[in-house]
């Protein structure tokens, strides 16, 4: 009966319209009639502490870092690089998109944010050549969502944060996985495009393939600082998104040139906006986890589970099912808030690495953004690239079957996760 309540609650008042925090205060409400535990200091109390978390400084500056990369000239260095080393190739500037799409990831973190960057800078340049348009677009969109896998993440901050796992860990477990994402995007448009008569770029001489590097050089350093600095523990998680952020502006304001002061007030106002909209999804989601918590939500899903409790395999394959279900109705953040405080216990319970397993979660919300109707980043690059919606959804779905592929390789062989994680001190 609670849960029927807590879910019945949340999916009714999502149907009509409202919107997801303040949905999942709503479900709180309910639950808490229920239970028969209301009080509203203990609502205030629970989105007040909800909020109130240093990890969580990590969202707005990593959102900021973003904002700059795109805007100070960050992100278009990375494609010129990109399009220098492998546009030259057949279906070149596909691999250019991957490639780009890799190296963004390791700087922004924002899924939003790279799509948007990749369709504004590279959809009108392969449309030109003469790729197919909605193709092209699905491409840009399954890259993008490479960036809350790749370290600095900002899906596994939250996750860190309702789970009480090692956001440390996380970023360099991400590592590996992230790269197999791309590898496998770059296996399928191989495949679509092997028969396209498409003419690519001229390959870049070595001067331009200097001037290139040298260009991007500053904005390539940024990954390495996090990555470095995260493994020698020279900063925290959160520390490191304050680093990417003033980086990025020193080297947009700068090295670069090509953000002026007058620009920053939009840039701060854009990255507060977006960082608004996560931080009270958050707060809000902290009194569901909280009654989650007291009605012992969690004992009851392990009782649904128990016929796949004594094999971890079937287990996470019966869980990376129901979020994907979830994943096509929901954003990503709202579902890491609410799955995490009912999973959690099940995957401890059942004796499963937790980081292993964020992993694979923020996998699966990440393809998430681009399964419709609700594909976040496929909204992005609608817009963008000035495409219909439809269009880009039919060009995603090979790329997001590849995508899912991966993940459930992931499943059935862990240590490709577990293993680089020892290597890399984690």
């Amino acid at each position: 009966m609670t849960v029927t309540i807590f879910l019945g609650s949340l999916l009714l008042a999502m149907a009509i319209g409202i919107p997801i925090a303040f949905a999942l205060l709503i479900s709180g409400v309910a639950l808490m009639w229920h239970l028969d535990l209301f009080d509203a200091q203990i609502l205030a109390q629970n989105v007040i502490n909800g909020a109130d978390s240093f990890p969580l400084l990590a969202v707005p500056f990593f959102m900021l870092a973003g904002e700059i990369m795109n805007v100070g000239g960050l992100s278009k260095r990375i494609v010129k690089l990109a399009l220098t080393l492998v546009g030259h190739v057949p279906g070149g500037l596909g691999y250019v998109a991957i490639m780009a799409a890799v190296i963004l990831a390791a700087v922004s973190g924002s899924a939003v944010a790279d799509a948007a960057a990749l369709a504004s800078l590279l959809l009108p340049m392969m449309v030109a050549a003469g790729h197919n348009k909605e193709r092209s677009a699905g491409l840009i969109a399954s890259a993008g969502i490479i960036a809350p896998v790749i370290p600095p993440s900002i899906g596994f901050v939250i996750f860190g944060v309702a789970a009480n796992v090692s956001i440390s860990k996380l970023f360099l477990a991400g590592i590996v996985p992230g790269v197999l994402l791309g590898m496998a995007l770059a296996v399928t448009w191989w495949w679509l495009v092997r028969r396209e008569d498409v003419a690519p770029p001229k390959r870049a001489t070595r001067a331009e393939l200097a001037v290139a590097l040298r260009e991007a050089v500053w904005a390539l350093g940024l990954p390495i600082i996090i990555l470095v600095g995260l493994r020698m523990g020279v900063f925290t998680p959160t520390e490191a998104a304050v680093v990417a952020a003033v980086y990025s502006l020193f080297v947009a304001i700068v090295v670069y040139r090509e953000l002026s002061l007058r620009q920053l007030a939009g840039i701060f106002q854009s990255a507060a906006r977006t960082s608004a909209v996560v931080m009270f999804l958050v707060a809000a989601a902290m009194v569901s986890a909280w009654l989650i918590t007291v009605a012992d939500l969690p004992s009851a899903v392990i009782g649904m589970l128990e016929p796949f409790m004594g094999n971890q395999t079937l287990l996470l394959i019966a869980i990376m099912v129901l979020v994907m279900v979830v994943g096509t109705a929901m954003d990503m953040t709202p579902t890491i808030l609410i799955l995490t405080p009912v999973l959690m216990p099940v995957v401890k319970a059942a004796g499963i690495d937790p980081v292993y397993f964020g992993v694979l979660f923020i996998i699966n919300n990440a393809i998430g953004l681009i399964t419709p109707p609700v594909g976040t980043v496929l909204n992005v690059v609608a817009g963008v690239g000035r495409i219909s919606m439809s269009q880009v959804t039919r060009g995603v779905m090979p790329f997001m079957v590849a995508q899912f592929i991966v993940m459930f390789l992931l499943v059935l062989f862990p240590s490709i996760v577990t293993v680089p994680l020892r290597w890399l001190g984690g």
